[in-house]
C-alpha cells in the first residue's frame, strides 16, 4: 500500500514539473549556456518548492485554501516581477560557459531562482492542490504516509529535470553556438510575456 502512495505521489512530482512553461525555458536555457548540472539545478529548486506544497497540501486542503486566499496577490505580483527580471537578463548577451567552469554560487543562485519562481505562482500552487485531490493522496493523514508522499513529489519532479536537462545537454553538443543565443532568446521573452499577464491579472484585481 505504500508503495502504491508512493507510485502515485511520484507520478504527480513528475506531471506537475513536465509542462513546459516559464521554469522549463529557464532550465533549458540554463543547460544550452552552462551545462547539465546547471539545468539540474534549476530543476532542484523546483522539486524543492514542489515538496514544500506537498507538505502544505498534506497538512489539510482547508489551511491550505485559507493560507492561499491570504497571500495570492503578493504571490502573483512578486513572481510576475521576478519572472520580467530572469527575462530581461536572458535578453542580455553572454558568453557561453563550459560545465567544468560553473562555480557553486551559480548553481546556487539558479536552484534559488526557480525556487522562488515555483513557489510564487499561484496556477502551480491550485494544479498542484487539484491533482493531489484527484489522486487521493489525502486520504492518508499519519505522518508516515505524508512523509512518502512528499518524498515520491520530490522525487518525480527532480526525475523529470534530470530528463530534460539530460537531453538538451546531449543535443547541445550537436548544435551550432548561435542557437543557444536564439534559446535564450525565446526564453527571455517567454519568461516576460508570462510576468506582464501575472501582473496583469493582478491589476485587473485591483481595478
Amino acid at each position: 500500500m505504500l508503495e502504491l502512495l508512493f507510485a502515485k505521489s511520484f507520478l504527480l512530482g513528475l506531471a506537475v514539473a513536465a509542462p513546459v512553461g516559464p521554469i522549463g525555458a529557464l532550465c533549458i536555457n540554463r543547460t544550452l549556456e552552462r551545462g547539465f548540472w546547471a539545468g539540474v539545478a534549476g530543476g532542484l529548486g523546483t522539486a524543492i518548492a514542489d515538496a514544500a506544497f506537498a507538505v502544505l497540501a498534506a497538512l489539510g486542503f482547508a489551511a491550505f485554501a485559507a493560507l492561499l486566499a491570504r497571500i495570492n496577490t503578493p504571490l502573483t505580483l512578486i513572481g510576475g516581477v521576478f519572472l520580467i527580471w530572469l527575462g530581461w537578463r536572458g535578453l542580455q548577451p553572454r558568453p557561453l560557459a563550459i560545465a567544468a567552469r560553473v562555480g557553486a554560487l551559480d548553481l546556487l543562485s539558479t536552484v534559488a531562482s526557480t525556487f522562488v519562481l515555483t513557489i510564487t505562482n499561484p496556477v502551480t500552487i491550485l494544479f498542484f492542490a487539484a491533482m493531489f485531490a484527484g489522486l487521493g493522496l489525502g486520504d492518508n493523514p499519519d505522518a508516515l504516509s505524508a512523509g512518502i508522499v512528499v518524498a515520491g513529489v520530490f522525487l518525480g519532479s527532480l526525475a523529470w529535470w534530470f530528463l530534460l536537462s539530460g537531453i538538451v545537454a546531449l543535443l547541445r553538443k550537436r548544435l551550432p553556438e548561435s542557437f543557444a543565443r536564439w534559446v535564450s532568446l525565446i526564453s527571455g521573452g517567454v519568461l516576460i510575456a508570462f510576468g506582464m499577464v501575472a501582473i496583469g491579472s493582478v491589476v485587473m484585481q485591483l481595478g
